[in-house]
């Protein structure tokens, strides 16, 4: 299931566009656009003009300069509709809501009895308080699950109507307020204050009208301010060269102050002045249909400059779904006893990894039903450092599983020695892609279990598209090196990190920066926080835990950490966006010079007729023919700067050519024909 969306130009969004666009002919809106207040200027003028001395083509001209600048307007309110209607599923996630708050403090197994709790307005929760959640019940804010395991129907937020699993521990212990738990209950710790809340993020990011400027987005705008100062400059020089060509020649008129308004409205870059704005919003917006919230348009804009990207081997290059396939043992250890004790280390490993390896023990052997009570065990979760976990159990038994250097480390600092044959074994796992993990009990290592996963069908052709579009990919695992480098041999990755820390990755990244490089990344664990961070581009996931998603600079709420690949090409797509209606813009003004500049200068200049190429029927018609072009142009470019120019896997080089060929010659080849059109239109009309 996925959220309904709007058509272009449905009802629902062209009328209150329609309305935004008179609205913000308010000069203080006007100003943030240089080159459309020039127009606004000059249509005041020309307003002003029209009424101290009425003439009809005084009039007609005055119009359709009105009619500029209201159609850009138009064009950046639709682009803000369409990103304020995709809010409204949000706003209905802000209903009021009722909590249940803990009594007192909340501890894990803990005798307390979970039902004690008193009922509390939700907007009235604070950052730390307890709640408990029970099936049927709207969670009440942001949280961590502290206890207890639930599926939640997380639709509003994702549009996926299928349920997911939260739970305490790990990586999936995030919940959002707005959410519904649909079985069990959950106890969670509210990790945000009133107002600040993901929901109320979003739908801020989604309506903020006042969107900062991106850096290419004002290097551009400086570039087009210039453009338009040499432009204003050269017509301002005109006049008086009119003046004195006429004195000197004693014959014909000088140029009106109407048509010099006119010409520098029509060599100006206002097309892509008008639409500029606007294909910001919509590179936003395009965000938030993939399921993907930008906190700004920077990192949208970022993500399309991206040089390189840290991928994740487990979920993103591979199915993530590994599992335990078969027990190696070491010589002197049986299968079985290497299964019990993999098992026995894996009982309190919530991970799917870890839960296969218990099943396969069930399945193999028949291990079920352990004592843990009877055995004393105390369990050791798994953390990024130690990339180890296992049991202590009575009598001084450490058992660990982990990766085989962390394995090597802990035995050798126990006083044991690592088997040379086993480390064979490890190899032969990591050569065939599956991943070795390998089980110790105090200083005597058992054997390996082999993990299998499968890389994901249709990756390699991915990766072969963002080579050919210069972007280095790099797969960050935890694994070994053998099996990194089988992985990544499949995936045809560009480079890999292997046996990766939070340190490592985060090196990582400021030594691809120090380079020059933008680097995008994702992450959905606490231990991700400070690489994200860093990262350019930072992609949480939306399953992930808080501290990955305050790191962030955008949000997964598919929590789909394949979806990268999707944001570049969004982020390049705006770019591409940018790039190709720039150049047309620029382009135009070569036609609109032969229909203007001979026309507005005939007067003085009668052997200026010569270069009416288009043969336009009067010097009145063309240029009005060249106004008139000018405000429609912006409008039919209006879909074009929402929806985006077709993306396409080519380098800079190549789609230079391309926009010059495509969008270069099209800017000079159809201002010809419209110009020619309207012309024939209003002299069919009469009005020439």
């Amino acid at each position: 299931m996925s959220r309904p969306t709007l058509h272009l130009f449905d009802p629902a969004l062209v009328k209150p566009a329609l309305i935004a666009a008179f609205a913000k002919l308010d000069p203080r809106v006007q100003w943030r656009n240089p080159v459309m207040f020039v127009v606004y200027v000059g249509s005041l003028f020309t307003t002003a003009l029209a009424i101290a001395q009425p003439q009809e083509f005084t009039a007609a001209v005055t119009l359709w300069l009105w009619f500029t600048v209201l159609f850009a307007n138009f064009a950046e309110a639709l682009a803000e509709g369409r990103s304020q209607a995709q809010a409204a599923a949000l706003r209905s996630l802000k209903k009021q809501t009722w909590a249940k708050k803990l009594r007192g403090s909340y501890e894990r197994n803990s005798s307390q009895d979970p039902l004690a709790w008193l009922p509390l307005e939700a907007d009235l929760l604070r950052k730390g308080d307890v709640v408990l959640i029970e099936a049927g019940d709207i969670v009440p804010a942001d949280a961590e699950v502290i206890d207890g395991v639930a599926s939640v129907d997380e639709s509003a937020i994702t549009g996926e109507s299928a349920p997911v699993i939260r739970e305490s521990g790990g990586d999936f212990s995030a919940i959002t307020g707005g959410t519904r738990v649909l079985s069990d209950w959950l106890v969670a710790r509210v990790s945000v204050n009133p107002g600040e809340t993901f929901v109320d993020r979003m739908i801020a990011m989604v309506e903020n009208a006042k969107r900062q400027k991106t850096p290419n987005e004002i290097a551009l705008t400086i570039l087009l301010v210039a453009l338009t100062l040499v432009f204003l400059g050269v017509v301002v020089t005109l006049l008086p060269f009119s003046v004195f060509s006429v004195a000197a020649n004693g014959s014909g008129e000088p140029v009106g102050l109407v048509v010099l308004v006119a010409l520098l409205v029509c060599l100006i870059p206002t097309t892509i002045a008008g639409l500029l704005s606007a294909i910001g919003v919509a590179g936003m917006s395009r965000m938030m249909q993939a399921n993907v919230i930008a906190t700004s348009g920077r990192a949208v804009e970022a993500a399309g400059d991206v040089d390189v990207l840290l991928l994740d081997k487990t979920g993103t290059i591979t199915l993530g779904n590994r599992q335990a396939s078969a027990f190696i043992p070491a010589p002197g250890v049986t299968q079985a006893e290497l299964a019990d004790a993999a098992q026995l280390a894996s009982l309190a490993d919530e991970t799917p990894e870890g839960r296969s390896i218990v099943v396969l023990a069930k399945q193999l052997f028949n291990l079920r039903e352990r004592d843990v009570a009877a055995l004393g065990a105390q369990f050791v979760h798994f953390t990024a450092q130690t990339r180890m976990s296992g049991v202590d159990l009575d009598g001084g038994r450490q058992l660990r599983k982990g990766a085989a250097d962390a394995i090597r480390k802990h035995v050798a600092a126990l006083g044991g020695s690592f088997p040379s044959a086993l480390q064979k074994s490890v190899e032969e796992v990591a050569r065939r892609g599956s991943t070795p993990l390998v089980v110790a009990d105090g200083v005597r290592v058992l054997g390996v279990v082999e993990l299998k996963d499968v890389v994901k069908g249709g990756i390699k052709e991915r990766f072969a598209e963002l080579r050919r579009m210069g972007i280095k990919t790099v797969m960050v695992t935890g694994d070994n090196r053998l099996t990194a480098a089988a992985i990544a041999a499949e995936a045809g990755v560009d480079d890999f990190l292997a046996e990766a820390t939070p340190e490592d990755k985060l090196a990582l990244i400021r030594s691809h920066q120090a380079a020059g490089r933008l680097v995008a990344m994702t992450g959905d664990g606490t231990n991700d926080a400070p690489a994200l961070a860093q990262a350019d581009v930072a992609v949480a996931m939306n399953s992930g835990t808080q501290a990955a998603k305050e790191a962030g600079n955008m949000v997964d709420l598919d929590s789909n950490p394949t979806k990268l690949i999707e944001i570049v090409e969004t982020g390049k797509q705006m770019l591409m966006t940018r790039g190709s209606l720039t150049t047309f813009s620029i382009a135009n003004d070569l036609a609109k010079y032969f229909a203007i500049v001979p026309a507005a200068f005939v007067s003085t200049y009668p052997q200026l007729s010569a270069l009416n190429v288009m043969q336009l029927t009067s010097p009145a018609s063309a240029i009005l023919s060249a106004v008139v072009f000018n405000a429609l142009i912006i409008v039919f470019l209006i879909p074009l700067a929402l929806k985006g120019v077709r993306y396409r896997a080519v380098g800079a080089a190549a789609l230079l050519r391309r926009n010059l060929a495509l969008y270069g010659l099209g800017g000079v080849i159809v201002p010809f024909i419209g110009i020619k059109l309207i012309d024939m239109a209003i002299a069919a009309l009469g009005l020439a």
